[in-house]
């Protein structure tokens, strides 16, 4: 998780106090309490020859006040991973697992997530999509429906 904050920190303005680290040089822990212990709430590894390779963390919620079967609430593939399609496999994994109705929020100033998801979704077996736009305040950036069985 502190990679995912690492690499997720390189979309906020040099400014902000957000993603800073503390005295120790480590992240603020990301809140992972309900996926352990909550119905509704998923945390898978992804793997890649027996080694760790990322992490997809789902739940049932909605940037946009719809009512969904699943959300990634966040997904990582560790860098040296990356480009070589790990990410669409883990994703048709979970999706053959997770069926229903999905959404996926991409934050706003996160441009490489906005070029991959919608081809990740469709590679990965996804129909019926619609991009809605956040309202601003509750969420900035597209949040993608759709179906997935």
């Amino acid at each position: 998780m502190q990679f995912y904050t690492y690499d997720f920190s390189q979309f906020e303005p040099p400014g902000s106090d957000r993603f800073d680290v503390d005295a120790s040089g480590r992240f603020d822990p990301y809140p992972l309490d309900p996926y352990w212990r909550d119905d509704g709430f998923w945390p898978l590894l992804i793997e890649v020859g027996g080694k760790r390779a990322g992490f997809a963390l789902i739940n049932r919620e909605s940037h946009r006040g719809a009512t969904n079967d699943r959300h990634m609430g966040e997904f990582f593939v560790a860098r040296k991973f990356r480009g070589g399609g790990v990410a669409t496999r883990a994703l048709k994994q979970i999706f053959a697992r997770h069926p229903g109705q999905w959404e996926i929020a991409i934050a706003e100033r996160n441009a490489p997530a906005k070029a991959f998801w919608p081809k990740a979704i469709e590679a990965a077996g996804g129909r019926n999509m619609t991009c809605h736009q956040g309202d601003g305040l509750q969420w900035t950036g597209p949040i993608w429906s759709f179906f997935i069985g």
